[in-house]
């Protein structure tokens, strides 16, 4: 390693750890969109379902989604130094190999498309290719392709702003993923309960379509934190890895199955990469 990259390494230490508290970032992303999440459950089940049912279940479940974002401008607001980290961190491009930018692009839809191939040789339906322009879920007042974008978006100015970054000042990057992994999964439960929902229709699907949803979630984040910080940390590089999983897996028409093979092609893949990038998931630094 020469002298350039290790004064960039220092930097990105020095940079990482004024991130201070994924104890106390954590705790409030799922207490609180637990709250509005658990109320707009509620009301989804009430009968005779009214639009007025349909209008205060949207809001409450939005208030949720949002709620990371508002931490992280509470967290990070008043902090001149992480405001400026952050922003640069979108505009960060000269770090971006463009073998990594296609990877965050094709990854999870190439998994999708692979995975319902190799579910073909065992009677799974062609018809999985097909673009429907059907969904698998409804979203309340907002349209579902609406969301598929939106929720990604705003979930990853939490998770890639402070977040991941938080947790890496604590623990390599391997344990941050796999830590990060378990608390997203606890931080989506409660969305099993409101009606319609893509968790809650994957739970009336079967017991095992919602398990390999949490298990998916680890190799996932393998995937994009790797992607992340080989891209000099640049978070939208994290956000079209989320949109990309989400709107090709809707896009097709996959088998519930079929994204069970899907999460062992990128349990596979991670482990791949895992044991390519020794260094960078196991020093007790990250460095490029």
């Amino acid at each position: 390693m020469n002298a350039k990259d290790i004064l960039k390494n220092q930097q990105l230490e020095r940079a990482i750890q004024r991130y201070k508290n994924p104890f106390l970032f954590f705790t409030l992303c799922t207490l609180i969109p637990w709250i509005f999440w658990a109320m707009a459950g509620c009301v989804s089940w009430i009968t005779p379902f009214e639009d007025k049912n349909l209008r205060i279940a949207s809001i409450l479940a939005c208030i949720g989604l949002f709620t990371p974002l508002g931490v992280v401008f509470g967290m990070a607001g008043k902090d001149k130094g992480l405001r400026k980290d952050i922003t640069k961190r979108f505009f960060n491009f000269r770090d971006i190999k463009p073998v990594y930018a296609i990877l965050a692009c094709l990854i999870m839809p190439a998994s999708i498309i692979l995975a319902q191939t190799i579910s073909l040789p065992f009677g799974y339906s062609p018809g999985q290719f097909i673009i429907t322009g059907q969904f698998t879920f409804t979203s309340g007042i907002f349209p579902v392709w609406f969301l598929l974008i939106l929720a990604p978006l705003i979930e990853e100015l939490a998770w890639h702003t402070y977040g991941t970054d938080s947790l890496c000042g604590k623990f390599n990057l391997f344990n941050t993923s796999i830590i990060f992994g378990i608390i997203w999964g606890v931080w989506h439960i409660p969305l099993s309960f409101i009606r319609d929902y893509y968790q809650s229709n994957l739970v009336c699907e079967g017991w095992i379509y919602g398990l390999n949803f949490l298990i998916s979630i680890i190799p996932f984040v393998i995937l994009m934190n790797w992607l992340y910080y080989k891209t000099g940390r640049n978070i939208i590089v994290a956000i079209v890895f989320h949109i990309t999983s989400g709107l090709f897996n809707e896009l097709f028409a996959p088998h519930p199955d079929t994204k069970i093979i899907q999460t062992g092609i990128l349990l596979i893949l991670a482990t791949i990469v895992v044991l390519k990038e020794k260094r960078l998931f196991f020093s007790k630094t990250i460095s490029h």
